[in-house]
């Protein structure tokens, strides 16, 4: 049975330096891939970092204002603030940082992080010259983003655990779209904002595992809440912790089995989960936006303004906004009517 208490480090990890024909099919065989300093530090991560303590400042400043918060806390570091804000305004942090809206209970004044520097991350050159080599020169920027600022998991209250918090559960990523992505040749993204470790909660994988089919996922358990795998149906192999530093990319395929240790350190571990499709290919969530990122036939349709992409999830946001609740689009493919899910 595969756990995640246990993870292997002393495996081979399918790693690179550049991301060429050889490394394709390193790729295609182990259903996923690391490449080294693929990123532009200081161009494409630290002005992510500088926009979010601007956020968090800001956050800081309007709770306080509001009397939630006992200080604005300016004097301590990010990773301060943001367990010490979580913990005295018990509000749901990740929502006010993520670039992507909820699947529930949205309104017109849901809040969702849409700054520049993100996007600017999102349509890195350097980012997409890796993605064409596995998908090609057309190139839509999926609407299943997120960003995952872990605090120490020991900071978070259990009620609010959730793969935006804390641990993550074993999933594929082809599990929480629609079944629409079945025929897409989605690709995932993972990169760190700060460094990756086995203490600080890394992404471990199942090598091999998206050579099967796509496995049943429960929503909620007894003891798990959220979307995940029962161990019953996760894939055979050792699991494969994969520890990075900023500036690396994993890609994996939307079928690979992967998870996240718990964040057992004294800091945060930040993350981004990104995924590309071919243009014109479904998305899996088609209540959300996507965009054209890269187009060698036609450029003039590429998306450069990080405005008008703001628009497009602002407008996203206004229209779901106002759909009655029989009008709600799915966003799902699972219930918990297997036996598996009891």
């Amino acid at each position: 049975m595969v756990t995640l208490d246990r993870p292997k480090t002393n495996l081979p990890v399918a790693r690179v330096k550049k991301v060429d024909a050889a490394a394709i099919d390193l790729f295609k065989e182990e259903g996923y891939l690391l490449a080294e300093g693929v990123l532009d530090v200081e161009r494409d991560i630290k002005p992510v970092i500088a926009e979010y303590t601007a956020l968090i400042d800001r956050l800081c400043r309007t709770w306080h204002a509001e009397g939630r918060l006992a200080s604005t806390y300016e004097e301590m570091s990010f990773s301060r603030r943001l367990s010490r804000a979580l913990n005295e305004t018990g509000d749901k942090y990740e929502r006010h940082v993520d670039f992507a809206l909820p699947q529930n209970g949205i309104t017109e004044e849901t809040p969702i992080h849409l700054g520049p520097a993100v996007f600017h991350l999102l349509t890195s050159p350097r980012l997409l010259d890796a993605v064409e080599q596995f998908i090609g020169g057309e190139i839509a920027c999926n609407p299943i983003h997120h960003t995952r600022i872990k605090v120490p998991q020991r900071e978070v209250p259990q009620d609010r655990w959730n793969s935006a918090t804390a641990q993550t559960d074993w999933h594929q990523d082809l599990g929480v779209a629609l079944p629409e992505q079945d025929v897409s040749e989605v690709l995932t993204v993972w990169l760190p904002v700060t460094k990756a470790t086995v203490e600080n909660g890394c992404l471990v994988v199942i090598p091999r595992s998206h050579k099967g089919d796509l496995a049943h996922h429960c929503l909620v358990t007894p003891q798990k809440k959220g979307l995940h795998i029962p161990d019953t149906y996760l894939a055979e192999g050792a699991p494969v912790a994969l520890e990075m530093q900023p500036g690396d990319l994993l890609f994996f395929h939307k079928k690979t089995q992967h998870a996240s240790l718990t964040n057992e350190s004294d800091d945060i571990r930040w993350s981004m989960d990104l995924r590309y499709n071919p243009v014109g290919q479904p998305s899996g969530r088609p209540a959300f936006p996507s965009f054209i990122a890269r187009s060698r036939k036609q450029p003039e349709r590429e998306l450069h303004d990080p405005a008008k992409w703001a628009q497009l999830w602002l407008e996203t946001r206004r229209r779901l906004a106002g759909l009655p609740a029989e009008q709600w689009p799915p966003f799902n493919r699972w219930n918990n009517d297997s036996e598996m899910c009891a």
